[in-house]
């Protein structure tokens, strides 16, 4: 049901998604629901390493990662589709343009910081580092903005992911992502909608 419902508050005091419910336990934000799944199931090492330097890089990448390709990359989706879809009216170009910079700047500091001439962020192995990255990264591809195109060390890294993770699932798990645009076609209760538009404006301010 919808995230701020009552049933949901539940199971996040934040009322957003995603939120795990394990048993009695409750817990919010992605990063911390992938590290205790890790934990709990004894994941292979390779996706949060045992090794306390190699894991201390996981770490700061996903400390990076929310200020700066989380903060701009799904804007793309937001600006392209979803906005519109709730309010009836689309954003000027120059929105766009404005989150396209800001996250431009961002591909080139994972590229140059994180990527480097490695196979993936944290070396010759794909880590919770990759995941995180890579499900922010197609957003921009679901609503046509295609940020591998003319960064082949980018498109290289994102092959790679996907051969590590195996194609179907890869392409299973971006499905929705990448069909987002089928959204415009839905027809959306107005009550839900002026509820909605105000707080989606504000996401972008």
């Amino acid at each position: 049901g919808p995230s701020n419902s009552e049933g949901a508050g539940k199971v996040s005091l934040l009322k957003k998604v995603p939120a795990l419910k394990d048993g009695d336990f409750t817990l919010a934000e992605c990063t911390a629901i992938l590290l205790y799944l890790s934990r709990k199931y004894n994941t292979p090492d390779h996706w949060y390493p045992s090794d306390i330097q190699k894991r201390a890089q996981v770490d700061e990448y996903l400390s990076w990662h929310h200020a700066n390709i989380r903060a701009n990359a799904p804007k793309t989706m937001w600006i392209k589709v979803l906005i519109p879809l709730f309010t009836g009216q689309p954003l000027p170009s120059e929105k766009l343009q404005e989150v396209m910079e800001g996250l431009s700047t961002s591909l080139k500091q994972f590229e140059e910081r994180f990527l480097q001439d490695k196979a993936f962020i944290i070396g010759s192995e794909i880590s919770l580092a990759d995941l995180v990255a890579i499900v922010e990264l197609m957003q921009p591809v679901g609503v046509g903005c295609d940020i591998f195109e003319d960064r082949p060390r980018l498109m290289e890294w994102r092959r790679r992911v996907e051969d590590a993770v195996g194609k179907e699932l890869f392409f299973q798990a971006h499905e929705m992502i990448l069909n987002i645009k089928e959204l415009s076609n839905i027809q959306i209760d107005p009550q839900l909608k002026e509820h909605l538009a105000p707080m989606l404006m504000k996401m972008l301010k």
